[in-house]
């Protein structure tokens, strides 16, 4: 079985979850869920399983409140930004 390899740039999907996360600050799954636009239809268990995507690939990093997981980004707009120019180029 091929598996992907996984790639250290943003998808289009991660990127809308990291910008909410550089405009809010750390947040929660259902945070992040309810800044997101309703027109993308997003459940929780995708926006949880892309955070969790995001934290593998070094993007950001979780915290626990209580039960709940709070995410927060640890690249820098700007480098995650530079990251993907070098990589296309």
């Amino acid at each position: 079985m091929d598996k992907r390899k996984p790639t250290r740039t943003l998808t289009d999907a991660e990127l809308r979850l990291m910008d909410v996360l550089w405009d809010r600050g750390p947040s929660t799954v259902a945070d992040v869920a309810a800044a997101l636009p309703k027109s993308l239809k997003l459940h929780y268990s995708t926006v949880l399983t892309t955070l969790r995507i995001l934290e593998t690939k070094g993007f950001l990093q979780h915290s626990q409140d209580g039960r709940a997981f709070v995410y927060k980004p640890i690249v820098a707009r700007d480098q995650a930004r530079e990251s993907a120019v070098t990589n296309l180029l």
